[in-house]
């Protein structure tokens, strides 16, 4: 997606729709930096932390062929075997419904641009709610204000992030365009055809305005006013950011038969190649846990993060803790392969969006 943003910018210009968001870009990038090295202190310190606390031994021998583990080592290891598979579907299931909500939005906008499940009463609340956001903004309005066209003026703020005194005005503009829009269509559901992308662009610009003005403190709401708008950013984000149920089954389904087919080199890799040793139960227990609270605290956060790199640095930090050695061949080829993902994506993605653009 960034690579795409940057083909569009170099194209486009000047659309505050196009373009990278550098700020969302930059928290990606640490986080998929910060949480390898995260998963390995902490899988270290947890497992040296279980060997001063639990004195069984077995816990800490490597399975022995196919003798299955004592029976609460098998609890243990189930348990955490399901964390991980639950806030890995959680995490890497973001990606897939998103790519299939943009496939869906875009081919097939009039059904999927905005949220049809969005009732009769849940309409009139919005519209209540823009009327009173439309309330607040004009407070804030400056009488020297003046604009052109509203959503180009929006636009420009989302584009270069420059708050001036026309902007307030543009932005009270455009919040009452939605509202009486939606007033006037009683439901989303009733917004004709022709109107949908344009009328989800609007929200999509309301919404991106709003997330700006708080984020920068520009200009400063009173606790009242801010709650207000972010009430009315809810609104908003309801009717445009929503997943159908069907594709969250669909992805999640797609995950489920992806692991039962291909686990089984990931496991070799995970559990036999990273150290010099074969991995104990304890070891394999801890990192799973430490995945599990690393994966799960990003996706809370809304922060995109490998569960591959997670779960291979802490198997690495049990190693490391547990005096097994690493084999460094095994981890410069995961760590090359991370480097090098993200800039090739980001190239390809560019060059094919700026190839299509042209022939199409």
């Amino acid at each position: 997606m960034i690579g795409v943003g940057i083909a569009n910018q170099m194209m486009s210009g000047k659309s505050g729709t196009s373009g990278v968001d550098w700020g969302q870009a930059a928290n990606i990038g640490k986080s998929l930096l910060l949480s390898p090295i995260v998963g390995f202190g902490v899988a270290a310190l947890l497992l040296l932390l279980a060997k001063a606390l639990i004195k069984d031994p077995k816990l800490y021998r490597a399975p022995e062929g196919s003798e299955p583990p004592p029976f609460y080592i098998r609890c243990l290891l189930i348990l955490t075997c399901t964390g991980v598979s639950f806030f890995h579907g959680s995490n890497d299931g973001q990606k897939g419904m998103g790519l299939i909500m943009l496939i869906l939005i875009g081919t097939v906008p009039t059904a999927y641009a905005l949220n049809h499940a969005v009732t009769f009463q849940q309409s009139q609340d919005f519209i209540a709610s823009s009327q009173q956001a439309a309330s607040v903004l004009d407070h804030y309005v400056e009488p020297g204000a003046v604009i052109g066209d509203a959503r180009d003026d929006v636009t420009d703020y989302i584009r270069t992030k420059q708050f001036n005194a026309n902007t307030m005005l543009a932005m009270r503009t455009l919040v009452n365009d939605i509202g009486n829009e939606t007033s006037l269509y009683k439901e989303l559901k009733n917004v004709p055809n022709d109107r949908v992308r344009n009328f989800r662009n609007d929200l999509y610009l309301m919404s991106e305005a709003l997330r700006l003005t708080a984020k920068s403190g520009q200009p400063k709401f009173s606790p009242a006013d801010a709650a207000v708008l972010a009430n009315y950013k809810k609104h908003i984000d309801y009717s445009t950011r929503f997943i159908p149920t069907w594709v969250k089954v669909a992805v999640a389904m797609a995950l489920g038969l992806g692991t039962m087919v291909g686990w089984k080199r990931i496991v070799v890799t995970v559990g036999e190649k990273i150290g010099k040793e074969h991995l104990t139960y304890a070891q394999g227990a801890v990192a799973e846990i430490t995945a599990m609270a690393t994966i799960g605290a990003a996706d809370g956060f809304g922060l995109p993060v490998s569960t591959t790199q997670v779960l291979s640095s802490g198997v690495a930090g049990t190693m490391a803790a547990n005096h097994s050695g690493i084999q460094l061949s095994t981890v410069r080829n995961l760590a090359l392969a991370w480097v090098l993902t993200l800039p090739v994506a980001m190239l390809l993605s560019g060059s094919l969006f700026w190839l299509f653009s042209r022939m199409f």
